[in-house]
């Protein structure tokens, strides 16, 4: 049950949204100038689609096949000028993390020097930040690619 749950949560959803996305990128008017940037897509993966933790098998497998997703879209879409890309937060300070965290009895100091060479939890805002400039001129070159936003977690 908790295995479908979080493909359903993670996989899925992902899925379904594309889905709808393509679709209304699609249908909208190409302006003229732009017939090679018709529109970007941004998932949401995770560091562990890269490197796993312990004790999270259905997490990993949901969030791999992210990344399978996005990847598959940006070579499927990326001549009707849509990119797709996937952002792979580390551990991020909200509440999912601070449940999780409480539930495993973990001091906050302890994980965020664990999973991030910064020393600390990224700021929801910063995976924002990550999501504008995928979806921004600047990165008009850029599809099919997991951006890790995980204060050095992947690095080390």
């Amino acid at each position: 049950d908790d295995y479908e749950r979080m493909m359903a949560v993670n996989t899925r959803s992902v899925f379904l949204s594309m889905k709808a996305e393509l679709a209304a990128i699609l249908a909208s008017p190409v302006v003229a100038g732009r017939e090679r940037m018709r529109g970007s897509i941004v998932n949401i993966a995770s560091t562990n689609s890269f490197m796993p933790q312990n004790h999270q098998p259905a997490y990993t497998a949901s969030k791999h096949g992210v990344l399978g997703l996005t990847r598959s879209a940006a070579l499927d879409y990326a001549r009707r000028g849509i990119r797709v890309n996937a952002i792979c937060p580390g551990a991020i300070d909200t509440p999912m993390l601070r449940n999780a965290m409480d539930r495993r009895g973990r001091q906050p100091e302890e994980v965020a020097s664990r999973l991030s060479p910064l020393g600390r939890f990224g700021e929801p805002d910063e995976i924002a930040q990550a999501a504008l400039w995928l979806c921004s001129d600047s990165s008009s070159f850029t599809t099919g690619h997991a951006l890790a936003v995980d204060g050095g977690m992947l690095a080390s």
